[in-house]
């Protein structure tokens, strides 16, 4: 058994002797071994957030990521499609990009001067042509890029799973928002010090918002009804509020997916408030897309293992979760308004941003303070709050399966490793 295959039996036998609705033994947040076996299996397979369609309007406008080893390129082509490239070039591996945005008409590798297409095709290879050189072999290798309702979606799979569930399952409830046709009104990008399974264990509980999140609190609903994972929420509140949205239009009943990769379910805010701001009152003049006027509260979406998202009236938030290392995730936050909207008369960026700005802030120190906690020999997996905590034993649940089905294929025992 190799070293790999050895991680990934210990991994296996983890799974299997895990208590329910208990957090995950230590080498799950520190081992490289372990982090290892999750890039290859969940963030190299999966379909991953990307980025948005607005961020790339125009032929040639482009953006980068770094998807687990994987630089890529996201551009949009001559023809208006969005493309994925492997952001590694086909001579010798330059990685051909490093601004994490821009526009070119040809990406020009720096070291030699290979030219390619938006779509990727080479164009250029300099004093390569006397020597039979077939430069319709040498594209930059395409990775897969989907999008629906303005969210491009990526993977470095071979064969990725399908993706038409999901577009069915989620296209309705983004198209008010018109998410194509906003703008990005400000990024913000954080590493926090912590393996990227803590992100999203924080992130999907407000069992913690009380003490450690004032701004969020004056709008954001903490009570542990609004967050659970089936459609018992809000203690009947909630069919009252769907029921009025959806007459206004906005899709807004819980739906989650079979496996519970991603669900959408939308919730009111605090006190009739209209957004994420230290008043509650919305804080861009122009709402996005068409959604009407009024108590809309907050549409979110997650998608694991990736993004969670909220689509408010006046913005929508996405935020994209990336690991960098065992210990170290990189989460990209952008807001998006309408695309007429102006800073400084229909909004200001300050007013847009605090509540978010601050919160992921304290979830970065609450994030890094949990990994040195686990960091000691003495840790040992606690049990969840079943009431304010379901959010993370859905998400657990989730990792469980998956890797256990990915490392042995479905056949309950560990599958061979090269």
């Amino acid at each position: 058994m190799s070293a790999d295959g050895s991680a990934a039996e210990k991994m296996l036998h983890e799974l299997a002797h895990r208590k329910q609705g208990h957090a995950l033994p230590r080498d799950f947040y520190r081992d490289e071994a372990f982090y290892q076996i999750d890039l290859d299996n969940l963030f190299h397979k999966e379909w991953i957030f990307a980025g948005h369609d607005c961020e790339i309007p125009k032929a040639g406008d482009y953006f980068t990521m770094q998807l687990g080893q994987y630089p890529l390129i996201v551009a949009r082509a001559a023809d208006g499609r969005i493309h994925a490239h492997h952001n590694t070039c086909r001579h010798r591996g330059f990685k051909v990009c490093d601004q994490l945005h821009g526009s070119a008409k040809r990406f020009v590798c720096p070291y030699h001067q290979w030219s390619y297409d938006p779509d990727g095709r080479l164009v250029r290879a300099r004093a390569m042509d006397e020597q039979g050189f077939d430069a319709s072999q040498y594209g930059l290798k395409p990775a897969h890029a989907e999008s629906v309702g303005g969210y491009i979606f990526v993977s470095v799979a071979e064969n990725p799973p399908d993706f038409g569930a999901f577009r069915e399952t989620v296209a309705p409830y983004f198209a008010p928002f018109d998410v194509p046709n906003a703008k990005v009104a400000f990024e913000s990008t954080i590493i926090e010090e912590g393996n990227w399974k803590l992100v999203l264990e924080n992130n999907r509980e407000c069992y913690h918002c009380a003490g450690s999140h004032p701004e969020l609190c004056r709008t954001f609903p903490e009570a542990p009804s609004f967050m659970r994972t089936t459609n018992a929420q809000g203690e009947g509140i909630i069919e009252k509020f769907w029921n009025a949205r959806e007459a206004e239009g906005l899709p807004s009943r819980f739906r989650i997916a079979d496996n519970g990769q991603y669900r959408v379910s939308r919730i009111p805010l605090m006190d009739s408030g209209r957004s994420f701001t230290m008043n509650g009152k919305a804080a861009v003049a122009k709402l996005i897309g068409h959604v009407p006027h009024g108590d809309l509260g907050t549409l979110m979406f997650f998608h694991f293992p990736s993004t969670w998202n909220h689509f408010l009236g006046d913005m929508v938030i996405s935020f994209r979760v990336l690991p960098i290392g065992p210990k170290r995730t990189e989460v990209t936050t952008r807001w998006m308004v309408n695309r007429d909207a102006v800073e400084g008369v229909d909004y200001d960026l300050k007013t847009l941003t605090e509540v978010w700005v601050a919160t992921n802030d304290q979830d970065r120190a609450l994030v890094e303070r949990n990994q040195r906690g686990i960091e000691s020999p003495a840790y040992e997996p606690g049990p969840y709050s079943l009431d304010y905590e379901d959010g993370v034993i859905q998400f657990i649940d989730w990792y469980t399966d998956t890797m256990t089905a990915r490392l042995t294929g479905g056949a309950g025992h560990l599958k061979s490793v090269a």
